[in-house]
């Protein structure tokens, strides 16, 4: 692998040339990785027969996937930063002391989650609103995924550091790689050796075998631009004390999306059945496909703003934050504009289950109501982590999700049944977007110095 070259510097240019370098590879990069998870419920989703029972089957596996992307969140979002702002300082041994030390955290997570996982799944899938008939599919797909918990969380992991490193086509590359593997495995093990469920997730599996390999290569050799060292991967109490309440606002955010995942299909399956656990699980595809480019322009900002930070030039951590929010409200706009005038073929995509398309798409308009409010939430959160606000970035991803969806959803079902399930998030979107992009404004973005001073934010 060729790392050689200028890297990035993200201290001059033009901030949204500088933001749309890192952007745009990514979101290339995650749109193929996104499809590699997307297609596995295309194709299950449309097996005859067993499609919409199967589709069930797999959101009840979605909070355990979510809570492997939480931990993958605690220790790499919240590296990230720190390795960044060590750039900008020009601290190179820093920067890969924290890098070292993410990785050392990712592997060790990876085999608690999976050995819990593994052995206790039935139990869990039952508490996340399995029924017998569900959990059948359910078990098939998750007894065999678990076993790329590894792979998985370092590929993600290890992403944001290629990334920030200055090379995101390289960052592309280690999804783009698993992603294709994946595209041409699915209907080869889906179809060809008829194993359904199960070959959806060995197909992913091996997939993300090839993109852990690809992350990890990156940073070994003579020619990568840092290096994971052995030395540097003994436990550090300084560096984790530090990267850990960076990252718990990411853990927060997905781990509080597998709860509410979670109270998601017990309310439905409580008010509507099966049915509308595999509606939700088409549901959050739509959301997750709507979302990429909102979270690839955070997430390209993000290490921006951190250098600068690094380097003392606040008024580039302004106009980049300012890039940011415009650039997620405009597209939020127009992916709201997109489900009010399709929904019905947004949910032909997954399925092919009549009842399921028409049922869910009144559920799906429902759920995307104030979309557009997502845009300030994620340049609000972005912000504070990419600043090591780390306070005011906990707080706000408890404040949405735990204060606001949660008991929302516990509550409205009993007034609008099914509907409220698909209500909670809206809500939640415009309080706790306006929230969190409020107290940003004013208790950081407000406060930012002339250049070259220190910021006491």
């Amino acid at each position: 692998m060729k790392t050689s070259g200028r890297q990035n510097d993200f201290g001059s240019g033009k901030v949204w040339k500088v933001i749309m370098v890192q952007a745009i590879p990514l979101m290339m990069a995650q749109l193929v990785h996104l499809l590699y998870n997307v297609v596995d419920r295309i194709y299950i989703g449309h097996l005859e027969g067993i499609g919409a029972m199967a589709l069930t089957g797999i959101g009840l596996a979605f909070p355990l996937t979510t809570l492997t992307a939480a931990f993958t969140n605690l220790f790499a979002t919240g590296g990230a930063p720190l390795f960044a702002i060590a750039r900008g300082e020009g601290n190179e041994e820093r920067a890969e002391r924290v890098l070292s030390q993410v990785v050392m955290l990712l592997s060790s997570a990876s085999l608690i989650l999976f050995l819990v996982g593994f052995f206790f799944r039935k139990p869990i899938l039952y508490l996340f609103g399995a029924s017998d008939a569900s959990y059948l599919y359910a078990d098939q797909y998750l007894r065999i995924y678990l076993f790329g918990t590894l792979f998985a969380m370092l590929s993600t992991g290890l992403n944001g550091f290629i990334n920030a490193s200055g090379f995101p086509r390289a960052g592309m590359m280690t999804i783009v790689l698993g992603a294709v593997l994946n595209l041409i495995l699915d209907p080869v093990f889906i179809y060809f050796f008829h194993m359904g469920v199960a070959g959806a997730a060995l197909a992913t599996v091996l997939s993300q075998f090839a993109s852990c390999f690809w992350a990890l290569s990156f940073f070994h050799g003579d020619t990568a631009p840092y290096h994971i060292r052995r030395e540097y991967m003994a436990f550090d109490f300084v560096i984790v004390r530090e990267l850990i309440p960076l990252g718990i606002a990411g853990f927060i955010m997905q781990g509080t999306n597998a709860l509410v995942q979670i109270l998601c299909n017990v309310m439905l399956r409580q008010y509507g059945g099966d049915l509308y656990v595999g509606i939700m699980t088409v549901i959050n595809s739509v959301r997750e496909i709507l979302s990429l480019p909102t979270s690839s322009i955070s997430q390209g900002a993000q290490p921006v703003i951190s250098f600068n930070f690094g380097a003392r030039k606040h008024s580039r951590i302004k106009e980049a934050i300012r890039f940011m929010t415009w650039t997620i409200l405009v597209y939020t706009c127009v992916a709201w504009l997109l489900v009010l005038l399709m929904p019905d073929k947004l949910m032909g995509i997954f399925t092919s289950d009549t009842q399921m398309v028409e049922l869910g798409t009144h559920s799906l308009k429902l759920y995307f109501f104030g979309f557009v409010f997502m845009a300030f939430q994620m340049a609000g959160q972005s912000t504070f982590t990419a600043l090591k606000c780390s306070k005011r970035a906990i707080f706000f991803s408890l404040f949405r999700k735990v204060i606001i969806v949660v008991p929302l959803t516990l509550l409205l079902p009993s007034f609008f049944g099914t509907d409220g399930v698909f209500l909670a998030e809206p809500v939640s979107n415009v309080i706790g977007g306006l929230a969190s992009y409020t107290a940003m404004y004013l208790t950081a973005y407000k406060k930012l110095p002339p250049d070259g001073e220190a910021a006491a934010i």
